[in-house]
């Protein structure tokens, strides 16, 4: 007989594959056992940005050993089409190629090496063209993927005219590369009339199925698509993944042989799509005391050379460049330029990270003309009691917990006191300077596109006791499948070892939406409590007429079934329940589903509600910068981060902590570098730096905000994780600006855009020394 219930909800529970992970035995896609006649493919791809395809010979490969099949944009049978939302997004180049990696032809051979020689062996003809490959030359050649989009509210106009102050500027931040473990791959293995098996390294499992059936010219329902696990993704596996099982598809349907694509680390950087570039242009008003009246800014997005995500992330980003504050003349305006370089996708903050900089960077300049501090002009700007608490695009924030959250970090990082020394430091150091930063957090949790705000999920009990839980979720590392665990576990308050996670598959829960935008607890742990909740409910209702009691009389707890008053009532062990309602014929399987209520959004009009809550958090950090190198050392970083009542507060954590060293890889060390010719030449660890455990601060606190939980209806009060903490990472830019602005007293605002490289804090040191004229 099992202890007493210890495993549900809001418990520290380790992640499910956590020993698995750490003995190396955890499956993934590369580890499935090869069929017989497995083909491997590789890929061809474009040598130049921009060009006319005149013509792609692959007899060469042909004869190549090992060689069995080519497959070019001619000889797909279905669409030529990989687009995640819109439409006429070529998974082979067909006539025109739009940038340097783009796939022209895929070669499948009896081995990897076979298929990687083969590929040297295909001749393109290309007629090079004009290439657009910034944000400044899609400007200026109005090169756009989509309609602007712009958030408005108030009249900025007027506003800007009869503001005291006024201040025009500009600011860049770079993409990133995802940089998962584990590499795009897929196979796939054909079965009979024309059905297809494809495990894939993917986010959106239903997505995959799309496209592979798109690809083969099929029904959904030949297409199975399966995964257990992925060794990261970061949303860089949400639509970029389906373009490879297509592939594993396209051939597995030719040949009649399971096949398989493994993408080389050089080559999945170089064909896959990034986090955005982003290009900020803003005008501000305010009075002297440095309360902002209007903003009117330009964000302007690197989608690459088709659309992809970009219009989702730039609705994120426009409704996301308020963050904290309260801007009662607010006109945001996004655009997607097209430019010739690999179509940029789904990244964890989707937009949002981007977003928050703009206010930061103004909150800054701000306080930097008037001759105070920024923490002075953010909590005379924060949305609460002084000022409206609804956003330019019309939510109210019903749960503002931006005061409590600063206060909370303010009092762990020992704010003031830390501040006094390190000007103090200052005043004494003229080649290391300190900088102490602070940044604020407010972030919509939920899809935009309401339809993506739905869940499935599939629940067994088997007559011993043991369930069996299946869902649309995927798990990346990020710890989802325990918490969902948990979630069923505590409905029939049953020891979650009692619960066998199961690979996350098309065949068992249809239409999936991805695992993205920190959703997946919330809308799959829903899912799963209803489908839990059916059948405890059926349980129950046997076991009251069972027992000639009320079913108020029965109660689920500590692994057993509590049958009648306290004192007089009947225990029985939960398998033992359950084995009486097979005996009876009683139904123990059960689907749930979960569509999110109180959303609304009108894309049109850039108005609603798109987000069913917000979450909170704010970060502190200290930095060190050696302004004769421009190296950054963050020497310390305190992290409050809103999760509600949270599920699993150990999987919280690690989330919390991941998430900020992520964030600060994409501020101060990943450089994305194209060449003039539009090749990206940082394809590797050893050209693209991710941030490494010397990276991480010495002094690194993170804490879950005490007393939030969640006032919507979510799953057990709790929040989603996922994305919140990369955004936290922007305190390291606004400690790096401090520390620069040291050398001139703070006196001037410092320009910084992201990636702080030694390069770009080098430039921002030489300009404040010649802002403020200062020796050296």
């Amino acid at each position: 007989m099992r202890g007493s219930f210890r495993t549900g909800v809001n418990t520290a529970q380790p992640h499910d594959s956590a020993r698995k992970h750490v003995a190396g035995a955890a499956l993934y896609v590369d580890d499935i056992p090869e069929p017989p006649g497995m083909l491997h493919a590789a890929l061809v791809l474009s040598p130049v940005a921009h060009g006319r395809l005149r013509g792609v010979d692959t007899s060469r490969a042909l004869r190549a050993p090992g060689v069995v099949s080519v497959i070019t944009a001619a000889d797909i049978p279905g669409k030529n089409d990989i687009a995640p939302i819109a439409a006429n997004e070529p998974l082979f180049a067909a006539d025109v190629v739009q940038y340097a990696g783009q796939p022209v032809a895929a070669i499948a051979a009896d081995t990897r090496d076979q298929a990687l020689a083969a590929v040297k062996l295909v001749t393109l003809d290309i007629e090079p063209l004009p290439a657009i490959l910034t944000i400044a030359q899609a400007l200026e050649a109005n090169s756009f993927l989509c309609p602007a989009q712009t958030v408005i509210c108030g009249d900025v106009n007027d506003a800007l005219a009869k503001a005291e102050r006024r201040i025009k500027g500009e600011l860049t931040a770079g993409g990133q590369e995802h940089f998962y473990l584990e590499g795009q791959v897929a196979i796939a293995i054909p079965g009979e009339d024309d059905a297809f098996l494809v495990h894939c390294a993917t986010q959106h499992p239903s997505e995959v199925q799309t496209i592979c059936a798109r690809l083969l010219g099929l029904e959904l329902n030949r297409i199975t698509s399966i995964v257990r696990r992925l060794g990261g993704g970061f949303g860089g596996k949400e639509s970029n993944a389906s373009w490879f099982a297509g592939i594993a598809a396209l051939f597995a349907q030719r040949t009649g042989r399971p096949a398989k694509i493994r993408l080389p680390r050089d080559i999945d950087m170089v064909t896959t799509g990034k986090r955005h570039g982003f290009l900020m242009r803003y005008e501000v008003g305010f009075d002297s005391a440095g309360r902002i009246s209007a903003l009117d800014a330009l964000m302007a997005a690197n989608g690459g050379c088709t659309l992809d995500h970009t219009a989702a992330v730039l609705t994120r980003a426009v409704t996301h460049a308020d963050n904290c504050y309260c801007i009662e003349n607010y006109r945001v305006t996004g655009v997607a330029c097209k430019t010739h370089t690999v179509s940029n996708t789904a990244f964890r903050g989707y937009g949002g990270p981007q977003g928050v900089l703009l206010m930061e960077e103004v909150v800054e300049r701000v306080a930097r003309l008037l001759g105070k501090t920024p923490e002075a002009i953010r909590a005379l700007n924060y949305y609460g009691d002084a000022t409206s608490n609804v956003t330019p695009y019309g939510q109210t924030l019903k749960d503002n917990l931006i005061a409590h959250s600063v206060a909370q970090v303010m009092t762990d990082s020992n704010w003031d006191e830390r501040r006094r020394s390190i000007d103090a430091f200052n005043r004494e150091n003229s080649i290391v300077k300190r900088g102490f930063g602070l940044f604020p957090l407010k972030y919509g949790i939920s899809f935009t596109k309401a339809h993506l705000n739905q869940a499935g999920a599939l629940v067994h009990v088997y007559r011993d006791g043991s369930i069996r839980l299946n869902h649309g979720g995927t798990e990346m590392g990020q710890g989802l499948f325990i918490k969902v665990a948990q979630v069923v576990a505590e409905v029939f308050n049953v020891d979650v070892e009692r619960i066998a996670i199961t690979p996350t598959s098309t065949g068992e829960v249809p239409n999936t939406s991805p695992t993205a935008g920190s959703t997946g607890s919330d809308l799959n742990g829903w899912a799963a409590y209803e489908a839990a909740s059916t059948i405890k409910e059926r349980m129950t209702d046997f076991a009251a007429e069972k027992f000639k009691v009320a079913a108020t009389d029965i109660a689920f707890r500590d692994n057993h079934v509590h049958i009648g008053l306290p004192g007089s009532n009947t225990v029985l062990e939960f398998g033992e329940l359950a084995l009486q309602c097979w005996m009876n014929r009683v139904s123990l399987s059960a689907t749930g589903f979960y569509k999110t209520p109180d959303i609304n959004w009108d894309g049109t009009k850039m108005r609603g509600s798109p987000f069913f809550y917000f979450s909170y958090g704010a970060a502190t950090a200290e930095v060190a910068v050696d302004t004769l190198t421009g190296e950054i050392r963050v020497l310390r970083a305190d992290l409050v981060q809103d999760c509600g009542r949270p599920l699993n507060p150990l999987v919280d954590l690690g989330q919390i902590e991941g998430g900020f060293v992520q964030g600060l890889g994409w501020l101060v060390h990943e450089e994305l570098w194209w060449d003039n010719a539009g090749k990206l030449r940082t394809i590797g660890p050893s050209t693209y730096k991710i941030p490494g455990s010397r990276d991480v601060p010495a002094a690194f606190n993170v804490r879950i905000l005490e007393n939030a939980p969640a006032r919507a209806a979510t799953v057990y009060a709790s929040k989603g994780i996922g994305e919140p903490p990369v955004h936290l990472a922007t305190a390291v830019w606004t400690a790096c600006k401090d520390a620069i602005g040291s050398i001139a007293d703070h006196k001037f605002a410092v320009r910084l855009d992201p990636p702080m490289t030694p390069e770009r804090v080098l430039f921002a040191v030489q300009e404040i020394k010649q802002q403020g004229d200062v020796g050296g």
